[in-house]
């Protein structure tokens, strides 16, 4: 993540007092802004343990372990409330801890990144077909390249360090991703219109490498553990403040906001068989395991 995303400066103050607390005994160095590669080239090094811990996304990890981008499948989840209760604890927690533990990973709690909005400069999105043609910048995400296909729009995978200048050149008309995220990255002094479509929501695992962690005395794990939670709760809070305030500090920026109703882009998903796809995909089990909290979802 940039420098002045929450998720950044709330593992900075985590790390700080882990060194402080073990006396300088444990030292964790954060390297932000895709300074050791982009997420898939991390999590690569994580599983052959070149490092030891990374913070990324659970629409990218889906390439990984396909269960972990679940979470993001679009519309599913209304708010906060039923969204933390099923990544906290219960079955479909559980489930993405289990995936990702087969890849040697010890996944800790979840980073809030958001409820994603597309940010454009070619046109306003204000309905379903405005999405048409549009080359839209996606995390290497399976789940979201398949949502903006069936919208009609042209998904194109780029490394989030290298999007401000694919969007400025044109490589790219636009970009989809949380509120605090298009401010960290600022990408609005490329980009004219935001459409506050809520399509998906993402979150950011902190991982660590399983055999490493494992390795480390009781006491340290307890430590790291501790100040990771106490992280999240931070981050998640600072993360809803950011965004509560955001329209309008993207609105003073001088982008233009359209609020399109969500409904017939999920009507269109239905149609394209969206739901339909992922629930084959996902499998029945997982797929029970996620309307506990969301309710039946479009198939």
């Amino acid at each position: 993540m940039p420098q002045a995303h929450p998720a950044t400066t709330c593992l900075v103050e985590a790390l700080d007092a882990i060194r402080a607390e073990s006396d300088g005994r444990i030292a964790i160095t954060l390297y932000p802004d895709s300074q050791l590669g982009s997420e898939l080239s991390m999590q690569s090094q994580l599983r052959s343990g070149a490092i030891a811990f990374t913070l990324t996304s659970a629409s990218s990890l889906q390439t990984l372990a396909p269960l972990a981008g679940i979470p993001g499948l679009a519309y599913a989840f209304p708010d906060y409330v039923p969204l933390w209760a099923a990544l906290d604890g219960g079955p479909l927690s559980e489930r993405i801890r289990g995936a990702l533990s087969k890849f040697g990973l010890r996944a800790f709690r979840v980073v809030d990144n958001g409820f994603r909005d597309v940010v454009t400069g070619a046109r306003p999105v204000e309905a379903v077909g405005d999405l048409q043609g549009l080359k839209i910048r996606v995390p290497p995400s399976p789940l979201l390249t398949s949502l903006f296909r069936a919208l009609g729009a042209a998904p194109t995978t780029i490394n989030l360090a290298e999007t401000y200048a694919a969007l400025q050149t044109r490589v790219a008309d636009g970009m989809e991703n949380s509120l605090p995220q298009i401010e960290a990255t600022r990408v609005y002094e490329v980009q004219k219109y935001l459409a506050r479509t809520g399509h998906s929501w993402d979150g950011l695992w902190i991982l660590a490498h399983g055999r490493t962690w494992d390795a480390l005395p009781d006491e340290a794990r307890t430590l790291i553990g501790r100040h990771f939670d106490a992280a999240v709760e931070r981050q998640r809070q600072a993360f809803v403040q950011m965004n509560t305030q955001g329209e309008a500090r993207l609105r003073a920026k001088g982008l233009v906001v359209t609020s399109p109703d969500r409904a017939p882009f999920r009507a269109a998903l239905e149609r394209a068989g969206y739901y339909a796809e992922w629930k084959s995909r996902f499998g029945a089990e997982a797929w029970h395991a996620l309307e506990r909290y969301t309710g039946p979802l479009g198939v």
